[in-house]
């Protein structure tokens, strides 16, 4: 499930900072300034060796706390260059990012990068971190050569559920945000952890994930179904497997040239259309219909917060009286520390402009203040998406040859491991957790 979102910009790199003053070291001539402006520059505001100073005493505060080995043949991570404390000074967790991209600090491998993240998180190291500069986010999703890289033949970046996870269900009464302030039940299904898991597994699970999802939104013999958007591809082809009529819609008409072949290769054709739109989020002059389901994967997280009402209210308007959404979403839990939300603004920066992770909470109330739909189950598979992650990160470090192949620059190729490495960190930790919301018409509620 990439939150890795599915209507997440293309990556691209954050512009310069504005007022800051900028220099390029020897060690990144190579790097392309033009694709990369704030990697290959080193940023040097005012005061610059005053306050890199005391980036570098409370970075080597923060590693001791966090008991991580910085040097000799045991070191968890290296640094090679001072431009490190530069960057902490002047952009906190996201000069972390660009450092590491720079390749001015390194770890031994993946594992020893999602090790570093977890600690130094853990001890709430939470430098000065600004603001990403605002950017038009485009339309796009993440690019199908690359989801190959690290999920197979597949290309869908969605997570997985494992078969030795053994699902528990307890009904909650949580409160309602609507004006008259109820309360109403919501059956809450977790997840225990898988075991015994290996990369072999992974193909298995996506494809038991989306039977999950299918599962949720009652999809059987002549259901017309929804899937939106194209990163929920694998659902799309479970529901065609139970005679379902899908739609498949997508922003990007190259993303979309991919799922249609794969869908060739699924035999799946018949069973499911593609449809491009000319926007994230198609208004009515775009798409119009009624679905008696409708399947949405990882695409709430990345919309900033004033396009979220618009996504609500795209459900309700597609979704028949009596149908069902399923809404899969990476959350943030009570846990999310403000070093957590820190570390985040690198994916921000480098990924997906909008990111920001809502609570539980947060996507109740959504429904409930601004449109007429409502939650009425919940399936939180954190762990799963947790180990899914382990996996395609490892599969992606074994497909680095493959990567740079492709067209994938050095600086592309530690992104992706980096983002990988955090988002694994933070589920790790219990930061983030992975929750597929069953949406209905509130008319429908007492009928559940």
């Amino acid at each position: 499930m990439v939150t890795l979102a599915a209507c997440a910009a293309e990556v691209r790199p954050p512009a310069v900072y504005p007022g800051e003053r900028l220099y390029v070291e020897d060690h990144l001539r190579a790097i392309d300034a033009e694709a990369w402006p704030s990697v290959a520059t080193v940023p040097q505001p005012r005061f610059a060796s005053w306050r890199a100073q005391r980036a570098e005493a409370a970075f080597a505060k923060a590693c001791a706390a966090a008991e991580l080995v910085l040097e000799g043949a045991d070191a968890d991570l290296t640094v090679a260059h001072d431009a490190l404390f530069h960057r902490l000074a002047a952009h906190g967790w996201i000069g972390f990012a660009e450092s590491y991209l720079a390749g001015e600090w390194t770890t031994p491998d993946s594992a020893h990068l999602v090790k570093v993240l977890s600690a130094l998180i853990a001890t709430g190291y939470a430098p000065n971190t600004p603001d990403v500069p605002r950017q038009d986010v485009a339309g796009g999703e993440l690019p199908p050569d690359l989801v190959r890289l690290y999920a197979g033949d597949r290309v869908s970046h969605q997570g997985g559920v494992y078969s030795t996870g053994v699902p528990t269900t307890v009904r909650h009464a949580i409160e309602a945000h609507e004006k008259r302030g109820k309360t109403h039940f919501v059956d809450i299904t977790t997840l225990s952890e898988p075991t015994a898991v290996d990369r072999e597994d992974l193909a298995d699970a996506q494809v038991r994930a989306a039977q999950w999802l299918a599962d949720a939104a009652q999809v059987g013999p002549g259901t017309h179904v929804l899937v939106y958007p194209a990163s929920g591809v694998q659902a799309a082809v479970v529901s065609a497997g139970r005679r379902g009529v899908v739609d498949l819609l997508s922003a990007d008409a190259e993303a979309l040239r991919d799922v249609a072949e794969y869908l060739v290769f699924a035999g799946a054709t018949d069973a499911v259309a593609c449809h491009i739109v000319p926007q994230p989020l198609p208004g009515p002059k775009h798409w119009r219909g009624h679905y008696d389901a409708i399947i949405s994967v990882e695409a709430l997280e990345s919309f900033p917060q004033a396009d979220r009402v618009r996504y609500a209210r795209m459900i309700e308007r597609l979704l028949d009286g009596d149908g069902t959404a399923v809404i899969q979403t990476t959350v943030a839990t009570e846990s999310m520390s403000p070093a957590a939300r820190g570390a985040v603004r690198g994916l921000q920066a480098f990924i997906w402009p909008g990111l920001d992770y809502p609570s539980t909470q947060d996507v109740h109330k959504l429904l409930d203040k601004h449109t007429g739909l409502r939650a009425v189950a919940q399936t939180h598979t954190g762990s799963h998406y947790r180990e899914s992650l382990a996996q395609q990160r490892s599969f992606f470090a074994g497909h680095l040859r493959e990567a740079a192949a492709a067209g994938y620059d050095p600086v592309y190729r530690r992104l992706w491991m980096y983002q990988f490495a955090l988002r694994e960190a933070l589920f790790a930790s219990n930061m983030l957790d992975s929750v597929a919301f069953s949406v209905v018409h509130r008319h429908r509620r007492g009928r559940r």
